[in-house]
């Protein structure tokens, strides 16, 4: 075991603080990575909150981690002392269902184990997540992360930019189609970054006149303001493909409409509560309604590469650990373009 310092969450209404952290020293198959960045998402607001009410405490979250490989035990032949790797949403699964044998981990028939608030499969206690100095992963969890990329911009693509890249990739989205993305926030920007890197025909959905720009410069070859009537009407039929990155209630039948005969909306925005569904919306044009979560570890490879090759990372904003707190009150104000990125470098030394 080795000792570390991690931030974390004690109880559902304390503020995350400082914390030591013991790490297993890596056994045969692992990786220790000295963690440079870590993104901050949703998820990590509402574990720390306890708002799924079933976090584990104390909480580290911190899913979208980038770093440098430290130390490998003596079986790991993916990874050496040095290179950029990332790691995400899991660290283990059973592998050995029929979703992890095909590589889709994030289905896993027994369930995947969370990089942080999960139980951990060798009995070695809850994981904690990316708010830390170092983590230990074992190696088939790790990502190669393109030297190319700023690392720190990459930390994102590891849950928002593989939420998006997923369902676009799965339905085949590529030039000649017309494609909606709803929402324009975390998962939002890097879906229109994503589909028009795919070749797309790409309309952004947004309630704010203010982002019209913002879209246009992301690679939108539209904006349109879901919040006005005729413009939502023109558009009735019009596209193959949307996906909707909104997790606030809205109309889905109102984007559901807009779908061509077998057009497929795919949801990856998680409400609070259920989305009624007019079964109308569905019926008389053959129209799918989807969701998609995440993605498994050779996919997200993929698009690991894929940035790499196109240049593409997510827009971000740098804070320090103890702005933590500031930047979840600005997250659940939507006042951040477009993900916050912590630095790791400004992790107190000790607890």
């Amino acid at each position: 075991m080795f000792s570390c310092v991690g931030y974390a969450a004690t109880a559902a209404d304390a503020s995350l603080g400082p914390i030591a952290l013991d790490r297993r020293d890596p056994g045969p198959e692992d990786v220790q990575i000295d963690i440079m960045y870590c993104g901050v998402c949703h998820s990590d607001l509402h574990q720390a909150r306890n708002e799924w009410h079933n976090t584990i405490f104390p909480c580290v979250p911190g899913h979208e981690i980038v770093g440098r490989v430290t130390r490998v035990g003596p079986s790991v032949t993916r990874f050496r002392a040095g290179e950029l790797v990332g790691v995400g949403c899991m660290v283990d699964s059973c592998r050995e269902c029929s979703s992890c044998r095909a590589g889709f981990e994030q289905y896993c028939e027994v369930g995947f184990v969370g990089t942080y608030n999960g139980e951990d499969r060798q009995g070695r206690g809850i994981t904690f997540g990316g708010y830390s100095r170092a983590i230990v992963v074992d190696q088939a969890f790790v990502l190669k992360v393109p030297e190319k990329l700023d690392p720190a911009a990459v930390a994102p693509l590891l849950c928002a930019g593989i939420t998006t890249y997923s369902p676009l990739r799965h339905w085949k989205v590529g030039p000649g189609q017309r494609v909606g993305i709803v929402g324009l926030g975390g998962l939002g920007h890097m879906g229109v970054k994503f589909a028009r890197a795919f070749g797309a025909e790409v309309v952004l959905f947004t309630t704010s006149a203010s982002k019209v720009a913002d879209g246009l410069r992301l690679g939108a070859h539209e904006v349109v303001l879901s919040k006005d009537p005729e413009a939502m009407a023109k558009e009735r039929g019009r596209f193959d493909f949307i996906l909707d990155a909104v997790a606030a209630d809205h109309d889905i039948n109102a984007y559901l409409d807009l779908l061509r005969r077998d057009g497929t909306l795919v949801q990856v925005g998680a409400p609070e509560n259920p989305l009624p569904v007019s079964v109308f919306s569905l019926l008389m044009k053959r129209r799918n309604f989807s969701g998609s979560l995440i993605g498994g570890i050779p996919e997200t490879q993929e698009m690991l590469d894929f940035c790499g090759e196109h240049g593409i990372t997510a827009d971000i904003e740098m804070i320090r650990m103890d702005e933590i707190e500031t930047a979840y009150a600005r997250m659940l104000r939507s006042d951040v373009k477009y993900r916050f990125v912590i630095d790791m470098a400004t992790m107190p030394e000790t607890a």
